[in-house]
């Protein structure tokens, strides 16, 4: 009976704030972001044209940055000794609601806004993952947020995280152990995608690794008896890894590249090295899944007289889902709406579509709509997992690519150079901004969202499966 009351409590909150959207203020918030919307959809379109790779994003991270300090926010930079993380905030006191950033691009997806393969730089980044959006819908959000707080002396602190390399550098991990989180109270964040929707799985946790192998180079004719092939150990693992995926759960996923696999065929290769990816939407789980990942490294070392090391170079957590800040964002995804196209757009849509590959492709006009929260696995992983470990953090999607576009490949980099791209991002920028300024504006509405955490996190504790002491691995020039 306690659970139902505070059930009905909560939805009666929740109803009451999703009036919010036929208030003055409500259209003002909207109203700023709708304002603001070509000077950020510029800032988008300058970072697509600029990709820069994990803890290298010193354009894109300083472009947002600098807007932020001229919109009247106090900047840290340099948070955690990362030269591209920053942290954006204004206001004082309680409550502390955080607007998460993500700028980084990834490697060997240059391409066109065009709906036909034409990389702009052959072999350069691109933004495949929608990060030119990210970063700057949450910044737009937090300035139309900053914006109403100041017109309506509003109490509390509206923070932008500008968080550097989720593309497997885990910056948000090294910002968490710097106390970045520590004391915020609520944090909002969401992420392109091909739909509509308040995420409500757990995404997968993983750990992501270099083995380097260590043999004996010797002649691969003359004298092969002489020599101890590293890339036999590689070999050795890698077959064994594929043995196992038998014999763990279904969900598990496990993916790796031979990175250095010898200098000449005729010369047994003295160094080799695998980098390994494996993931589980558990982080208990994944431990031990990652133990026999280590035996199989183990077995090729044996097998092949070599020695072996592992590095474990990054690791995301699992999401940790809240149901007050999940319902919160399904609710004002709802008042803003999706994406409605052009006739020019849908034909650049569906020709990018026509590239997949698929036969069973959503339909188009499903980019308008508001899905229901799924709890289906979403078989990929997110650093946002570890902030959600740490404080109360509600997350959604919005469709930045036609339905059915993969990310991480060609066709969503030419999409989010697009006015596709960018009516995604004010469908973002709007749920942000709405979402946040609710749980300014009602105490009530963050004790719930503290407390579904509490009730998640009951006895389990945070520990990254990144080794404590690492620092982050920035790049050599740095």
């Amino acid at each position: 009976m306690i659970m139902n009351h505070r059930m009905v409590r909560l939805g009666t909150l929740l109803f009451s704030l999703s009036a919010l959207a036929q208030t003055p203020e409500a259209r003002q918030v909207l109203g700023r972001v709708e304002a603001l919307a070509p000077q950020y959809k510029a800032m988008s379109r300058t970072i697509w044209e600029n990709p820069e790779l994990g803890f290298s994003e010193f354009k894109s991270s300083k472009l947002i940055m600098e807007d932020l300090r001229k919109a009247g926010f106090r900047i840290q930079e340099n948070v955690a000794g990362m030269p591209t993380a920053f942290v954006a905030e204004y206001g004082s006191g309680k409550p502390v609601i955080g607007i998460i950033g993500e700028y980084d691009a990834l490697p060997g997806l240059s391409q066109d806004s065009v709906p036909e393969r034409k990389p702009r730089v052959e072999g350069a980044p691109g933004h495949g993952c929608g990060h030119n959006l990210f970063g700057t819908a949450s910044a737009l959000a937090a300035v139309a947020v900053k914006e109403r707080m100041e017109a309506s002396k509003i109490p509390g602190t509206i923070r932008y995280y500008g968080t550097p390399s989720e593309e497997g550098g885990a910056g948000k991990v090294y910002m968490i152990r710097a106390g970045a989180f520590k004391d915020a109270d609520v944090v909002l964040a969401w992420h392109p995608w091909d739909a509509n929707l308040a995420d409500d799985n757990s995404w997968l946790a993983n750990i992501s690794a270099k083995v380097r192998f260590y043999g004996k180079a010797a002649h691969a004719a003359g004298a092969p008896e002489a020599g101890r092939s590293a890339l036999d150990g590689v070999e050795i693992m890698t077959h064994a890894v594929n043995l196992l995926r038998e014999h763990v759960p279904q969900e598990t996923r496990m993916h790796y590249i031979i990175t250095k696999g010898g200098a000449a065929a005729n010369i047994v290769p003295d160094f080799a090295e695998v980098h390994i990816i494996v993931r589980h939407p558990d982080l208990r789980m994944l431990r031990e899944i990652w133990e026999r990942v280590q035996n199989c490294a183990q077995a090729g070392a044996t097998g092949s007289g070599t020695r072996v090391e592992i590095e474990v170079v990054s690791g995301y957590a699992n999401f940790k889902t809240n149901s007050t800040l999940r319902d919160l964002l399904d609710r004002n995804l709802r008042i803003v709406g999706g994406v409605t196209y052009t006739a020019e757009e849908a034909e650049f849509a569906e020709r990018v579509r026509g590239t997949v590959g698929s036969l069973d492709l959503p339909p188009l006009g499903s980019a308008s709509q508001i899905q229901k929260p799924k709890s289906t696995l979403s078989s990929v992983s997110t650093d946002v997992g570890d902030v959600s470990w740490n404080v109360p953090t509600g997350h959604f999607m919005a469709a930045t690519l036609p339905p059915g576009v993969p990310l991480h490949s060609w066709q969503s980099t030419a999409c989010t150079g697009t006015e596709i791209g960018r009516k995604g991002l004010i469908v973002a920028a709007k749920t942000l901004a709405l979402s946040a300024t609710d749980l300014l504006r009602s105490p009530e509405l963050v004790k719930s969202a503290k407390a579904a955490f509490d009730n998640v996190m009951a006895g389990q504790t945070y520990r990254s499966v990144i080794p404590e002491g690492r620092k982050p691995p920035l790049p050599a020039a740095q």
